[in-house]
């Protein structure tokens, strides 16, 4: 809804009920303040109704037995109040959402941020935290050749260990399908983590906004803790 437009429409209504009261009380001709009243009627009456469905058609404008109008102007202007009032209404009467702390992260991942999080360097904190990520797996691995997405890849890989590149399994029965679904499922969130987040952060200017940061946050937070939780083939 256009709720400026309504309002608008339904606050210029209330001003040409003004004036046609103040002339009618003045005894003086009301022709044209009734016919604009009576132009702006249907507007008005639509905007009560998507406002409120149980306003009756006819409700605003009705002809007095002497000739004058009867005007409901309280529901226009109570229209009014709501218009001014619905923004606020959504934000402070939506339902509760579930509070995330960011302290509750992988520590591998908020660790690294706080620092810039704290000083509000958005993107600063998700690199500082793909990095840490990083290099947690290096040390898990002892890998230094590869890094980032490459090396994600090579340590969930279902191949068998080779020389120099041990693996990572998610612990379980490495035949149950679900430990075989979460392991792809570890290789696939943490290659797309490191190449939708870790690279653009390392690489474009401009700060992110900090919800978008730190859904980023949560995104590394979850593939760090599949990495710690895995154990190393070699």
């Amino acid at each position: 809804m256009d709720r400026d437009w309504m309002r608008q429409r339904l606050e210029a209504f209330d001003e040409l009920t003004t004036l046609y009261w103040g002339i009618r009380s003045a005894s003086h001709d009301t022709t044209q303040e009734r016919k604009r009243l009576f132009e702006a009627e249907p507007t008005v009456l639509k905007i009560l109704h998507r406002l409120n469905p149980r306003v009756r058609d006819r409700e605003v404008l009705a002809e007095s037995e002497w000739g004058g109008l009867t005007i409901n102007v309280d529901e226009v202007r109570r229209a009014i109040g709501m218009l001014a009032d619905m923004d606020e209404w959504e934000a402070r009467l939506a339902p509760e959402g579930p509070s995330f702390r960011a302290d509750g992260l992988h520590p591998w991942v908020w660790d690294a941020a706080l620092t810039f999080w704290e000083s509000n360097h958005y993107r600063a904190a998700v690199h500082a935290a793909a990095t840490s990520v990083n290099a947690h797996l290096q040390d898990k691995l002892g890998r230094r050749d590869v890094s980032d997405a490459k090396l994600l890849q090579e340590a969930f890989s279902d191949k068998a260990p080779e020389a120099g590149k041990p693996r990572l399994r998610i612990p379980g029965d490495q035949a149950d399908p679900g430990v075989q679904t979460r392991q792809r499922g570890a290789l696939l969130l943490g290659q797309g983590a490191f190449a939708a987040f870790r690279n653009p952060a390392a690489h474009e200017t401009g700060d992110l906004a900090e919800q978008e940061a730190l859904e980023q946050l949560a995104a590394f937070s979850l593939v760090a803790g599949f990495i710690d939780r895995c154990v190393v083939l070699r």
